[in-house]
């Protein structure tokens, strides 16, 4: 039976019991893979059929290559990691699914004290910048993933070609800190809570969350082969309701903080508690920014989750403006992020949980005055052409 005739028939057998019941699910230790840690804690696959083990991973790199090897079967993912494997730009090329969106905001910008200094005794980046007498070095998490997109976009937006005037190195997350107190990092680009842990550390200080770059932007998804959705489509679905549940879990009135305390233990995540769950519940500190500074966001009645196929193109357009890929990858960018997305099984899964199907794309004005929507997907070569610092 293929994909789309299974997808109308479970309407009729909602409760299909999974082909495949044992997953193995990736994670990187970071606060947003907390849908993963609570379906796993709750065990909330057994009402679906499933058992999760999850698999802490060394780095995006490391989730990449074994996804594409099937150790993994599934995995919490960087958008931008999906999109470069589907592109061939991340690593080898494979054809990649989206199931849903797992998390909104959740990531920020984090530099030495001295350069935040610089940056709010002079009130420029360029100039802050400047102040150092060298070339600037700040990492980011994966060449094609999200960190690197925002980090680029938000040099970008201060007038700062991040081409060719900032030196951009790979970290995985959970060495972020060590990195910043070896010394040779001006700044980093990551997920929580790392950047709660250097500032608490006294070796850096966030000076912009991931929500004043892109208000509710996607940032992780639950990531897998394509290949996976065919042969195992009632697993998928499975997975998808599992992971909605966590999310949802999420959102009710405490237990953030009872998450933390989980994210916290070794196995997880291994960072203070108090540190992780300050960030969970958006407690920024004394940071302001341009536009409301909102915490991780894993649910909100459904909004959280859709995989919009305007999403991936974003990050299409990205790679274009960064000279990644070429004129024919913005060309087909629709019918690429139509094949990655996978709305219907989400659909499905979504109404098997009562949960609400919001498939209409956000309008969001990003923090350099440009406009992300609808109707920006639908001109990509306007859109990367209207910026004007771009790879030429």
């Amino acid at each position: 039976m293929s994909t789309s005739s299974w997808l109308a028939s479970d309407a009729q057998s909602p409760n299909g019991a999974p082909e495949k019941r044992h997953l193995r699910v990736g994670f990187i230790a970071l606060s947003d893979a907390a849908p993963l840690v609570v379906a796993k804690r709750l065990e909330l696959g057994h009402e679906h059929g499933l058992t999760l083990e999850l698999s802490r991973e060394s780095s995006w790199a490391a989730v990449r290559d074994k996804l594409l090897t099937g150790e993994l079967d599934a995995a919490h993912s960087l958008y931008g990691l999906v999109y470069g494997v589907q592109l061939g730009i991340g690593g080898p090329r494979e054809d990649m699914a989206v199931l849903m969106v797992l998390n909104r905001n959740g990531q920020a910008v984090t530099v030495t004290p001295s350069l935040a200094e610089a940056m709010v005794h002079t009130g420029d980046l360029r100039e802050a910048l400047a102040s150092l007498g060298r070339k600037p070095v700040f990492a980011q998490t994966f060449p094609t993933g999200t960190h690197a997109m925002f980090l680029n976009y938000w040099l970008a937006a201060q007038g700062i070609d991040p081409l060719t005037e900032v030196t951009s190195i790979v970290i995985p997350p959970a060495h972020m800190v060590a990195a910043m107190e070896e010394g040779g990092l001006d700044g980093f680009c990551c997920g929580e809570p790392w950047h709660a842990v250097a500032q608490a550390r006294g070796l850096g200080r966030t000076v912009t969350v991931s929500s004043d770059i892109w208000p509710n932007h996607p940032e992780k998804v639950l990531a897998c082969r394509r290949d996976f959705v065919t042969r195992y489509p009632r697993t998928a679905q499975a997975l998808v309701r599992t992971l909605l549940s966590a999310c949802r879990w999420l959102d009710m009135p405490g237990h953030r903080a009872e998450a933390a305390g989980w994210l916290a233990e070794p196995a997880w995540v291994g960072a203070p508690r108090d540190l992780i769950a300050a960030r969970l519940l958006g407690d920024f500190g004394r940071l302001q920014g341009r536009h409301a500074l909102l915490p991780v966001s894993f649910f909100d009645e459904g909004v959280v989750n859709y995989p919009h196929p305007s999403d991936g193109m974003w990050f299409i357009a990205q790679y274009r403006r960064w000279g990644m890929v070429g004129d024919a990858a913005v060309a087909a960018a629709a019918q690429t992020a139509a094949a990655v997305s996978q709305t219907a099984l989400y659909q499905a899964a979504a109404r098997a949980e009562a949960v609400p199907v919001v498939a209409s794309p956000a309008h969001e004005v990003l923090c350099d005055g440009k406009v992300w929507d609808a109707a920006s997907a639908g001109d990509l070569r306007a859109y990367v052409d209207g910026f004007d610092i771009r790879a030429r």
